[in-house]
């Protein structure tokens, strides 16, 4: 399948695939997915100190790396926003009727900590604001421990 994927995207030019697919292969990696968004709020945390550290300086060299650090710490901020959901809500979370009370309030707590972490993730893209980064790292573990609760992974 990896192999097809690949010589599909040759074909049709597209330079970068999707990390996972919805056809669906049922091949998912929950707890790689949470170590990626881990990563992705250290990466806008190194990235903000970065820009804190170069905003100050005037030659070209460090108005260069600034730039850099800003575009990195927008495209991480769009990442974890992408994994959020492209992978959660589009493949992993399934809609849940109000008749069962219980795993309707899970799945709409789910929900709501999904779009507070997309929230975040925006205000990091804004800002150079710590705050948003600490938030994210509290919502997700709350996130993480409702998912793996609800869908009975380990982490």
């Amino acid at each position: 399948m990896r192999g097809f994927a690949i010589i599909a995207g040759v074909l049709l030019g597209i330079s970068s695939l999707s990390a996972h697919c919805e056809i669906p292969c049922g091949i998912y990696h929950d707890e790689l997915r949470f170590q990626t968004l881990e990563e992705h709020i250290t990466t806008m945390e190194k990235s903000i100190d970065m820009i804190k550290e170069l905003s100050s300086k005037t030659d070209a060299l460090s108005k260069n790396q600034l730039t850099r650090w800003i575009m990195n710490k927008e495209k991480h901020a769009t990442e974890f926003q992408h994994i959020l959901w492209q992978y959660f809500l589009t493949q992993r979370i399934k809609p849940v009727s109000r008749k069962d009370m219980k795993k309707y309030k899970s799945y709409h707590e789910m929900l709501e900590l999904i779009h507070r972490m997309t929230f975040h993730a925006m205000k990091v893209k804004q800002t150079v604001d710590y705050t948003h980064t600490t938030e994210l790292r509290k919502l997700l573990t709350r996130f993480e421990k409702l998912y793996n609760e609800v869908y009975g992974h380990k982490h």
